[in-house]
Order: C-alpha cells, then sequence, then structure tokens
C-alpha cells in the first residue's frame, strides 16, 4: 500500500465481504498527496439503479422528477481527493461507458446537463466478485476492467492475518472509548483462537460490545461475544493450561495494581470487576504465594 499511495492511479480492491477493504482504500487515501482532500465512499450495490447516474455525477435542477435543485454528485464531492467506489461489479452494465469516459478524460456530464465539468478525483474500487469472470460473461465491461485494474490488491480473509488481528482490535477499541483501553491477555488470547469468519466487521462489532460491557479500560472476556469468549476455555483442556491462564491473570491484576499504586478501587474499575471480586482475586494470590 505504501508503494501505491503516492501515485494516482486507481486500484481494485480484491476480497471477501467484510475483510476490510474500505479499510485500505481509507490508508491508501490518508497515506497519499490527496490526504488534505475528501475521502468520499459509496457503495454501488446499495445505490437504486434509477438514481445511481444521478448519485455518481451528479444532476442539474429540474432533470427529472423531484430534482428540486442541484446536486453535485459523488465524482464532484470527492474532487480533490478520494472516490472509493465499494462493489463495483455491482454497477450496472449501462452505466459502465459513463465511469470509464470519467476516469479517461477526467471530465463528468451531470444529469439534465450538456456541458462537461473537469474533476480531479482518483479512483479506488473494491468488490468481492470475480471481475475477470464477469468479464468473460458479459457482465462487466472488460474495457472499464482493466482501466480499473491498474493496481490490484488481495485483501485475505482475518483468519489468515493473525499479524493485524490485535492492532485492529486495539484502534476498533480506542475508536469506540474515546480513550486507549487494554485487552487483558485473556481477551487477545480469545480473539486470537477464534476463526472469525464474519472478518473485520465482525471483529469491529465484538470490539464495540465489549466496549459497552466495560466498565474501565480493560477488555476481559467476558465483555466480548459468548461464541469469541468460549474460545479460550474450549484451549484449556489440561491442568498445565489451566495452570498457565491462571498465572496470566495473577500477571494482569499485579499489574494493573501497580498501575494504581496499590489503589484497589481504581485498580477494580480498570479491571472492569467490582472492588470485592478484586479483593477476592488477592487474597487467592496471597493464599498461593504463602
Amino acid at each position: 500500500m505504501a508503494v501505491v499511495a503516492p501515485s494516482d492511479a486507481p486500484v481494485l480492491i480484491l476480497g471477501p465481504s467484510g475483510v476490510g477493504k474500505e479499510l485500505v482504500a481509507q490508508l491508501i487515501h490518508r497515506w497519499s498527496p490527496r490526504a488534505h482532500g475528501p475521502m468520499v465512499a459509496a457503495n454501488c450495490a446499495g445505490l437504486p439503479e434509477s438514481l445511481i447516474e444521478s448519485e455518481l455525477f451528479g444532476h442539474t435542477k429540474g432533470a427529472f422528477t423531484g430534482a428540486e435543485g442541484d446536486r453535485q454528485g459523488f465524482f464532484r464531492t470527492a474532487h480533490g481527493g478520494t472516490l472509493f467506489l465499494d462493489e463495483i461489479g455491482e454497477l450496472p452494465l449501462h452505466l459502465q461507458p459513463k465511469l470509464l469516459r470519467a476516469l479517461e478524460s477526467g471530465q463528468i456530464t451531470p444529469v439534465g446537463s450538456d456541458a462537461p465539468v473537469e474533476v480531479d478525483t482518483r479512483l479506488i474500487a473494491a468488490t468481492n466478485r470475480d471481475l475477470a469472470d464477469a468479464v468473460a460473461r458479459g457482465q462487466f465491461r472488460d474495457d472499464l476492467y482493466y482501466r480499473i485494474n491498474v493496481v490490484e490488491l488481495v485483501v485475505s480473509p482475518l483468519s489468515q492475518r493473525h499479524e493485524d488481528l490485535l492492532p485492529l482490535a486495539r484502534q476498533f477499541a480506542s475508536e469506540f472509548a474515546g480513550a486507549p483501553v487494554r485487552l487483558s491477555p485473556q481477551a487477545t488470547q480469545c480473539l486470537l483462537a477464534y476463526p472469525w469468519p464474519g472478518n473485520v466487521r465482525e471483529l469491529r462489532n465484538a470490539v464495540q460490545r465489549a466496549c459497552l460491557l466495560c466498565r474501565g479500560d480493560v477488555i476481559m472476556p467476558d465483555h466480548l461475544p459468548p461464541k469469541i469468549a468460549a474460545g479460550a476455555s474450549a484451549e484449556r483442556p489440561t491442568d498445565a493450561d489451566a495452570d498457565r491462564l491462571s498465572r496470566v491473570q495473577r500477571a494482569t491484576i499485579v499489574a494493573t495494581l501497580e498501575e494504581c499504586n496499590g489503589n484497589r478501587t481504581h485498580a477494580a474499575k480498570k479491571l472492569g470487576i467490582s472492588r470485592r471480586a478484586l479483593i477476592y482475586k488477592i487474597r487467592a494470590i496471597q493464599a498461593d504465594d504463602d
């Protein structure tokens, strides 16, 4: 991505639904010279077919019934920045030549107007479809396919990108909580053990839930959806594994107490448990030490 970002070349991002294709597009925009400009995102599958041309290229007042004023459209709104078209494979065939012309000429013609308008917009497209197969079936224009596929990026399922999982979880947690949030070692194990069939979208939802249930600034397994939290217990079949996890829990409690200078009330709040529960755990740790 770092190599692609500085150019104005169109980018086609491929990958299953929910893998974070829009996140990749946002990073490309953020690292590009266009970062100061707008980043406009549109889902082609979610736009009404009767209005998609107007949504993309804008329209003039009176261009059609209900057009009570001028509309800029996504291309002009993204002028000087980046336009991200998700699910590009769902773009109606009759509109594909107009998109191709906009990319090749740098001009768009609003609905109801005869005057072309200059636009300076970089296109990033994404799809979960096999566009090469769609071209072979006559469902997608080959000239548009080659125009948007100057640079092709493939985003693998989250289950194959363990190195991305925890950074993404921490980023989402910070966004939802509005402040730094830590993952406990147990919660970290739960996240790493889960297969994530829903990819990044499922991870985002799980972290959002955890932030809502977390009373402190530490996400624990109990804050995660049950099917994700169950992943850790499924991997504790032996006494040795159980002892290892209890040592992880002990280390978390001790470290949090040190951060709070021994203040049990503050430590309990950070851990997201009651003060009484923390005292019980401290006594259990002290009994083990004895």
